[in-house]
């Protein structure tokens, strides 16, 4: 910084400070203690429960986070309950009355530490599209209310500035759920607890039941942190990991955080109208709309961005419009695959589609050609 730029006013129209050695140490100090911390506890496996399953139109209730070392053992924790200042939704989804909730904390009282914990290490979630939804929507939210404060703040001079915090900055997210899923792991139920027993590790029922229920929130919230870490390790000693980094996600119309590849396919305008239901004599033709269930071992980012290349019209519902559903699973079919089967739309396996695909890819070059 020069003496110039040291002197310069800032937005509040006060000269910036002028940084001393003194400060460029003890900031340097401080950068090195943070990096022995992520070193000492590069993960943190986190669960969030919230007053519905939007982001968008529902709030974070509960926050619970616990930093692990390498081989899995707790370092630190984090624990929180959140006053969202309207309805808290039903007492099943979070385990906590009305009374427990309005007791708790705002979001942008908790967002410096919350980011503290996070920062810098890989987040591990189960359901990273609504549980990464949920706080960066809450973060934004936040800081919004901040800068709309501050606002309020210039006009009155004398006034503090809110500073609520970031939104956090993980080095990756994993999502335990979509990596049962890649590897092949196909659960009726998608609930952490059914996953680790299908992944042959000890777990309570994932059904409600009285006793849990008069459990305190806190020891059924941490209960499934641990076991998400847990689970954590199985997969990531098992093969493939479904990890995003976060400037690979954006919220869809939901607040849920979805790659770009999947929110733009969804915004995508249609130019040809769909020419009805898949079948293989046809092939696939553009105009079809394609829908992509969970139950699948490829990444769903590849499944349609393969679609889209070949002029077809993605979306998340199934309708009696849908062409075709791109699924692995063929019984106990539960989900998009089973309001398929009930439509009467044929379902292909991501392998199925992806040499469908191929196959027109193959056809169009050779009529090209031979033109």
């Amino acid at each position: 910084m020069t003496n110039e730029e040291a002197h310069e006013p800032t937005s509040s129209g006060r000269p910036a400070k002028e940084r001393s050695p003194r400060d460029d140490k003890a900031r340097a100090e401080r950068e090195l203690q943070r990096q022995k911390e992520l070193e000492a506890s590069p993960y943190v496996v986190l669960t969030l429960k919230a007053s519905g399953i939007h982001p968008s139109t529902s709030r974070a209730i509960v926050i619970d986070a616990v930093t692990l070392d390498v081989d899995g053992n707790q370092v630190d924790d984090f624990h929180v309950v959140l006053n969202p200042a309207g309805d808290p939704g039903p007492v099943h989804l979070h385990g906590l009355s009305h009374e427990e909730v309005e007791e708790g904390k705002r979001f942008s009282q908790i967002l410096k530490p919350l980011g503290r914990i996070i920062d810098g290490r890989t987040l591990i979630v189960h359901n990273a599209a609504s549980t990464w939804g949920f706080i960066v929507s809450e973060a934004r939210r936040a800081m919004s209310n901040a800068a709309r404060a501050n606002r309020s703040r210039n006009r009155s001079r004398g006034r503090r500035r809110q500073r609520v915090g970031h939104v956090p900055q993980p080095k990756v997210i994993v999502d335990t759920l979509a990596s049962a899923r890649r590897q092949g792991l196909q659960s009726k139920d998608t609930r952490v607890r059914a996953v680790a027993k299908d992944l042959g590790l000890e777990a309570t029922a994932a059904a409600a039941s009285v006793e849990r229920a008069q459990r305190e929130e806190l020891a059924v919230t941490r209960e499934e942190t641990m076991l998400t870490a847990r689970v954590f390790f199985v997969e990531h000693a098992r093969g493939e990991l479904a990890a995003y980094s976060p400037d690979e996600l954006r919220a869809d119309k939901f607040g849920l955080q979805r790659s770009h590849i999947r929110v733009d396919a969804l915004a995508a305008p249609r130019g040809v109208d769909n020419p009805g239901v898949y079948t293989e004599e046809a092939g696939l033709q553009p105009g079809m709309e394609f829908v992509v269930a969970p139950e699948i071992t490829r990444d769903p980012d590849e499944i349609i961005a393969a679609g889209m290349r070949e002029g077809l019209a993605y979306s998340e519902k199934i309708t009696r419009k849908s062409s075709l559903v791109v699924c692995n699973k063929r019984e106990d079919l539960v989900g998009k695959a089973m309001h398929a089967e009930r439509k009467e739309i044929p379902l292909l396996s991501d392998e199925e589609f992806l040499a469908a695909v191929a196959r027109k890819a193959a056809s169009e070059a050779e009529a090209t050609t031979g033109a």
